[in-house]
């Protein structure tokens, strides 16, 4: 038999995030983005998460009733910003033209998903992610692509397309701009603005426009906006 040290033996203890200065809600996100990523959703506890966060567990659910509540958050937190560009765009119909700042929200879009510490793109993919807790994430979701596709339509080249041809190629954008997530995971030293320029380029090529007219489309677009975040969508 062994000898025994008085020390109970269990799970290791999630090891406490350096001091941030963030507010406790803050906090709380930016562990839990970090061990979602890391770990992976299923395998971290709601446990972990608070003691990466340096507070108890009951302290955590003042600010959320779980660990849904959390990746929801999360995954807001990669829609909300460039929802607001893409309200923005639209809005803004007269000063740029519509291929200008269709390249606008894409690169933007994909500075989002790939820019920060932590790949929450990742997190799209997901099952959790098809339950009725996030459906207001999927609406979100479901709004920006709608912005994608008026955008795209107000293009020389949409303005040619019909409905099914116009409704594919949006399918396509989308679909690209989202896809850098994986892209992403696979080489995360990649310089994000390069990539994010790159694929602003490639979306551009999927919607019609021509070759030799992106160099044009880019200097109209001009600096990267920033958006700050908005509100989330009830």
């Amino acid at each position: 038999m062994g000898t025994t040290t008085g020390r109970r033996v269990g799970r290791p203890r999630a090891v406490q995030r350096p001091e941030s200065g963030l507010p406790a809600r803050e906090e709380l996100l930016a562990a839990a983005a970090e061990l979602f990523t890391s770990r992976g959703y299923a395998a971290t506890s709601t446990r972990a998460v608070a003691e990466r966060a340096g507070m108890r567990q009951a302290t955590m659910y003042h600010y959320f009733d779980g660990k849904e509540d959390l990746l929801a958050a999360l995954l807001e937190s990669t829609v909300t910003p460039s929802l607001v560009l893409a309200r923005g765009l639209l809005a803004d119909g007269r000063s740029l033209p519509a291929e200008a700042r269709l390249w606008q929200l894409c690169r933007s879009d994909v500075e989002l998903l790939c820019g920060g510490p932590h790949n929450l793109g990742s997190l799209y993919l997901l099952p959790e992610t098809r339950a009725e807790r996030f459906a207001g994430f999927s609406r979100m979701r479901g709004e920006l692509k709608e912005a994608y596709g008026r955008l795209l339509a107000a293009t020389e080249s949409g303005g040619l397309l019909d409905g099914g041809e116009l409704a594919l190629r949006n399918d396509l954008v989308f679909g690209l701009i989202e896809g850098v997530i994986l892209i992403h995971r696979s080489d995360p030293d990649r310089p994000v603005p390069a990539f994010a320029s790159a694929t602003a380029d490639a979306a551009l090529r999927v919607a019609g426009v021509r070759e030799e007219d992106l160099p044009a489309v880019r200097e109209a677009a001009g600096p990267l906006r920033r958006p700050a975040p908005g509100p989330a969508r009830p």
